[in-house]
This record gives C-alpha cells, structure tokens and sequence, in this order.
C-alpha cells in the first residue's frame, strides 16, 4: 500500500466535504475497501493475504494450488469480518504496521505545540481581544498536525515523550491507561502552562475526545477548552468569547465578542494555510480603515515526504530534542518505531508484536498480584468530562517530572547518555519474559 498523496485543498469543497473530520472518515472508508482487494505480506505474518471475495475466478486454480481458503470459506470469513467494520478491533486483532507511521500517540500529542509561540504572544498581550485571537489561532493549528491518515502506534502503558528545546518549552506526556487508551500530558514555560488528556473510543479518528486545560501565567487568566479538534464550533470562554466554526472543508471564520456579546474581531482563514483577523463593527463587518492582518501561517514543509511530516514532526524523533538524561521509557526508543522509520517493515512488525505480548504478560502479571497500575508523571482527578461516547477522565500533572529535571540539572553531570545503548523500557516488572 503506497503512502497517501499530500493533500491539496479544495476551493470547491465547501459544505459537501463535510469538514476535516469528514474527510478523515472518508479515508478509513477508503482504508476498508482497499482491505478487500490483495494485501500481501502484512507483517510479521508471512505468507498472510486479504482476498477480495467478489473477485473474478480467473486466479481459483492459482489459488487452490497455493493452499489458500476455498471461495465458500472466504465468503464465510469476509462477512464475520464485516461486522467489525467500525468497531474496536485492536483488541482482537494485530495491525499490520504497512498502516502507521513512525510515531506514538504521544508523539502527535507533543506536535500540536509546533506553534506554540501563539501561545507566549497571548500572554504577552495587554488586549483582551487580540489575546482570544492568538489562543484561537493556535487551537485552530492543531488541525493541521491531525491530518495525516497514518496511524500512530498505540503507546505501552507506562510509555513516556519528552520534548525540550523548542521555544524554552518543557513538554512530558506518559500513557496512563491502556484499555481504555488514555494519554495525559503537560507543557509549560515561561508564559503559559497546559494540559492535556487524550481517550480514544473505539478506532475512529473522530472518536478522539482532547481535554485542554491552558494558563496564561503573566495575565492571571486560564481557558479551559473542550475538544476544540472534533467540537469546533465550541466558544473558548473568557470576559469575552469567541466563536469559531467551519465554512467550508478548509476554511474556518469566526468572531471575537465583548461581554454584551458583539463582534470586535472577525477572523478567517484556512486551517492548512493561514489565520488572518480584522477590527470589525457591531454588524460583524470590518472596520473602515483597517485591513486583514496574518496572526498564523503553515511553516514550510518537506517535499515528497514520504509520511507527510512536517520539519517538527521530523524533529520529535530525534534526540536534539531530547532532554538530558532521556527517560528508557521514551518513544524515541521503541524499537518497532525504529524500524519504520528505517524503513525495515518486518523487522518493525516483529517489534510491534513483541512489545504488545510483553504487555499482556505485564497484565497478567499485575492481576495475579493484585495490583494496579500507577502512573508516574500524573494523577487521575475526580474530573470527568461527558463525551458521546462515554465519560473522560481527567489526569492532571503531579509535578514530579519538575522535581526529576530539576535534579538532573543540579547534580552537575556532564555525562552523556548513549542512547545508541538505551532499551525501550516502560516496563513495572523487571525481567519479565513474554509467556
């Protein structure tokens, strides 16, 4: 299965598209029906095929030679498989890695701070106003790095991200739940803290629900933002609003309003191209004399590339943006994610699976001592948020990852970490061999 095409907007594409999240939907679709045609070699799984079974009968003697599923067989297996469609597999079923990318979920969720200079120019800004359009236009830029249709792996429990250097941003995000699959993170520097916790329900793309939590630390002020990547119409509350919805698959319009809730500020644009905002009047019409100024704008990305990374997403797999010190449990390390990105798809599938047993094994393991799992950089609140697929928990920070850095730079250390010799190590048990 060759990589998707980059995508290239459409002008057209306005209210048939259905969103970005639509077009998402569209590509798991597409995704299904391209699994009933002939996918070969789905590692680590030699020999493995996925039969189209309303093909033609021009290939039943190859086949039959081959010792594949009689036609009755695999009509009888293709429509049990149906039923599936839609559902969460991942419990049932091993993934081929053909379908991912060389990324954890951790990983995409460090990447939507690529712009997180909107955020210090927020805190920076005396206008109320223009502060709502630079926490928009970054909540906006999230949708650019959700995109891609690649599926990141799905983190071990207890599996870690740090990201340092970039823009004096200290970022940890750990997996603190597995079934259900819950991500929790936490960035922070100068102007800002935020908070994040990530569930999937189920495997669609849609069924992600994002909790944000963000404070401004110079202004005293906080937002709290629910789902703003599936809910966008969603207000981000202050003593003003904004109100930011969808006009089209790319392009995005909205108003920032004052406390007797009128327009003072349109805003426009495309969420993978630019923002721009204008002063306007009480009608939501700009202001005479004023003009559309950019706020945001896509930074270059690379040609061709073969996952469709940007320049940052390229740099959350390398070390020159690895703290000192590198936790074992970081994704970096994965040695399935390694191989992916080398290239190696039966070494990366051999990988994946060996991880995925050893955490079954770490679960049997726990249960026959009767104990739970404890994460380590956060803690489960009482904090639930109703999604339509169920309740979230919320994680906070604890932070223990503060006091962690905290020592490492005291203690005066020159060392350097081989990472070359790193194991991937997110384990609780030690020297617990896979059954």
């Amino acid at each position: 299965m060759a990589p998707p095409n980059d995508p290239k907007p459409s002008e057209t594409a306005s209210g048939s598209g259905g969103g970005f999240f639509a077009s998402i939907a569209s590509s798991l679709s597409n995704f299904g029906t391209a699994m009933t045609r002939s996918v070969n070699g789905l590692v680590p799984y030699e020999g493995l095929e996925v039969i189209n079974p309303e093909g033609g009968t021009e290939d039943a003697a190859e086949e039959a030679s081959k010792g594949r599923w009689k036609q009755e067989d695999r009509d009888g297996h293709w429509k049990m498989m149906q039923k599936y469609v839609g559902s969460d597999v991942t419990s049932v079923v091993t993934l081929p890695v053909l379908i991912f990318e060389p990324m954890s979920m951790l990983q995409r969720m460090a990447e939507l701070m690529e712009y997180s200079h909107l955020l210090d120019l927020a805190d920076e800004c005396e206008d109320p106003y223009m502060r709502l359009v630079y926490s928009a236009s970054f909540f906006i830029s999230v949708y650019y790095a959700f995109q891609r249709t690649w599926k990141p792996f799905n983190p071990i429990l207890g599996e870690t991200f740090e990201l340092t250097n970039h823009g004096g941003l200290t970022f940890i995000a750990e997996q603190v739940s597995h079934h259900p699959p819950i991500s929790a993170g936490h960035a922070e520097n100068e102007h800002f803290t935020y908070d994040i916790t990530s569930k999937i329900f189920g495997i669609s793309l849609a069924n992600i629900f994002i909790c944000f939590d963000l404070e401004y630390l110079g202004k005293l002020s906080s937002y709290k933002v629910a789902n703003p990547i599936t809910n966008p119409m969603s207000p981000i509350q202050y003593t003003s609003t904004m109100d930011v919805c969808r006009a089209g698959r790319y392009e995005v319009d909205g108003y920032v309003y004052n406390a007797a809730e009128e327009p003072q500020i349109l805003m426009t644009g495309k969420w993978n191209e630019s923002m721009s905002y204008q002063p306007c009047d009480i009608e939501g019409e700009p202001r005479a004399g004023t003009e559309l100024k950019e706020v945001w704008r896509v930074a270059d990305v690379p040609k061709n590339d073969k996952f469709q990374y940007t320049y940052f997403a390229h740099k959350l797999n390398s070390f020159d943006t690895a703290p000192k010190k590198l936790l074992a449990s970081d994704s970096r390390l994965r040695p399935d994610r390694y191989a992916l990105e080398q290239g190696d798809l039966s070494k990366a599938g051999y990988e994946k699976s060996s991880l995925e047993e050893r955490q079954r094994a770490e679960k049997r393991n726990r249960e026959d001592k009767s104990q739970q799992f404890t994460s380590r950089w956060f803690d489960q609140t009482d904090e639930i948020h109703p999604t339509p697929w169920g309740d979230l928990e919320v994680y906070r920070y604890n932070g223990k990852y503060t006091e962690h850095r905290a020592a490492i730079d005291s203690s005066g250390s020159v060392e350097e970490t081989d990472i070359q010799s790193m194991e991937f190590n997110p384990w609780q048990y030690e020297n617990l061999a896979p059954e």
